[in-house]
């Protein structure tokens, strides 16, 4: 018997049933349906947050739901960040803490938020790119459409997913459904830019100095946001030309920050800054929230939403009246983490509505510059002398007078209170979530691919664990 909890959550949303299994729970009600969306390395560069790149689909489905502004990635990398969201958990404690295509892997794929589901009859379909595991078909999907090229590889550019989930909504499924479609888009490399995406280009990343190199990938970033959109236009009108549209919870989020210098591998804001767009029966229709949420907050809003017992390994909290139209806080911080992308950098950081503090474990005091893709960007920095930067041990931010994190008040002795606090928030959260870092430098499983710190690109040859 699936033991659910007894309550009347949303008069339109998910159903509860408790003291009936879940064949009995379905013929009794119809359940909502899960429509999850997400992007590659798009951050918040996209049309609702930034105004210059062009993304009118997303922006239409923020404005018939809620959009988040204040979302944070539990981890500035793809693998890790991704399973923060689907086990409602901080990668370290999920045991994703590098890249599954690489040879990381989850403790425990049971963990998945669509594993739950499939208890109470929900129908678990990836129609794309997922990147918690290296092999999909070992999560436990009922259905995989995702597609291999004559290379054996899988392929997830929107052109190609957009249609496999078009299909599948088309079939009309009677079991509800979780539809997982993932996108490669904004993963490098972009297509060449319009004309088009040239002139919207009024603002570059706020970390990067403004220079025709990087007006010009920027512009790139903008045509393959436009292919993402396309794509996430498609899926959502299958979704409404079959009928699902009030039965059915839509969740669009990125999983981190942008390929670019000092955003996605780094902890800052513009690191770990998320895009996340809920939309679904009984949510406040057109809202924004400023209310800060992270990622691992996603696993328990779902089960509250539909009724359901959180499962015992949730560590994040639901924010479940903010998508009901409220605005009270529902954390009083956010933590993030970097260990493994191309190369090992080990950082920590905890995030409060004014302060950031990020912590650098180790000896290495320089840019772990395989953790940046290659781009036009980044070869500006590194003409630059970027190998040669020194990074603090310990940073401190006011968010309030420094929003892009350049001006560390670590050793200014008008904020030892606040650099204390902030440390011991870090610390604690480290012993709860029982973080192997404080123990030392953690190795990679074995057999794992790793890049040199000391090199330059993460196209470099490797060396296994």
């Amino acid at each position: 018997m699936v033991q659910v909890r007894r309550r009347n959550l949303l008069a339109t949303g998910g159903g509860v049933f408790a003291g009936k299994g879940y064949g009995q729970a379905l013929a009794a009600r119809r359940w909502t349906n899960i429509l999850y969306i997400h992007s590659h390395d798009s951050g918040r560069s996209l049309e609702p947050y930034d105004s210059a790149v062009s993304t009118p689909e997303i922006a239409a489905l923020a404005r018939s739901g809620v959009l988040f502004r204040q979302a944070f990635s539990a981890a500035p990398v793809c693998s890790p960040s991704r399973a923060a969201l689907l086990t409602g958990q901080s990668p370290h404690r999920s045991g994703m803490i590098g890249l599954a295509h690489r040879g990381f892997s989850l403790n425990n794929p049971r963990q998945l938020l669509f594993r739950d589901l499939q208890k109470f009859g929900y129908q678990a379909v990836l129609t794309g790119m997922q990147h918690v595991a290296a092999d999909p078909d070992t999560l436990g999907y009922d259905r995989n459409l995702g597609y291999r090229d004559e290379n054996g590889k899988w392929r997830a550019e929107a052109a190609i997913v957009a249609p496999i989930a078009e299909r599948f909504l088309d079939s009309r499924p009677k079991q509800p459904f979780f539809l997982d479609v993932g996108f490669f888009e904004t993963h490098r490399d972009y297509p060449d830019p319009t004309q088009a995406d040239l002139d919207r280009v009024r603002a570059i990343p706020r970390p990067l100095p403004d220079t025709a190199e990087i007006r010009h990938d920027f512009a790139a970033f903008g045509a393959s946001a436009r292919q993402l959109d396309a794509g996430v236009g498609r899926v959502l009108r299958a979704l409404s030309r079959n009928g699902y549209d009030q039965n059915t919870l839509v969740i669009f989020v990125t999983d981190h920050g942008v390929a670019f210098p000092r955003m996605k591998c780094n902890l800052t804001d513009d690191g770990i800054g998320t895009a996340l767009i809920m939309r679904g029966p009984g949510l406040a229709a057109g809202h924004q929230s400023d209310v800060m949420v992270s990622q691992i907050d996603v696993f328990p809003t779902v089960c509250d939403y539909l009724g359901i017992l959180h499962p015992s390994w949730l560590t994040g909290t639901s924010f479940l009246p903010v998508l009901r139209g409220g605005q009270d806080e529902i954390r009083d911080a956010v933590f993030a983490e970097m260990t493994y992308h191309a190369a090992y950098e080990p950082m920590r950081a905890v995030r409060t509505r004014r302060w950031k503090y990020i912590r650098r474990f180790g000896d290495r005091r320089q840019p772990v510059l395989p953790n940046c893709d290659d781009s036009p960007s980044k070869s500006v920095w590194v003409s630059a002398g970027w190998r040669d930067q020194v990074l603090p041990e310990e940073a401190l931010y006011d968010l309030t007078f420094d929003p892009t994190e350049h001006c560390n008040l670590r050793a200014d002795p008008r904020y030892h209170e606040v650099l204390e606090d902030m440390r011991k928030r870090l610390r604690r959260w480290m012993q709860e979530t029982q973080d192997p870092l404080l123990n030392g430098p953690v190795a990679a499983p074995e057999g794992a691919i790793v890049n040199p710190v000391d090199g330059q690109s993460p196209k470099e040859p490797t060396v296994p664990a």
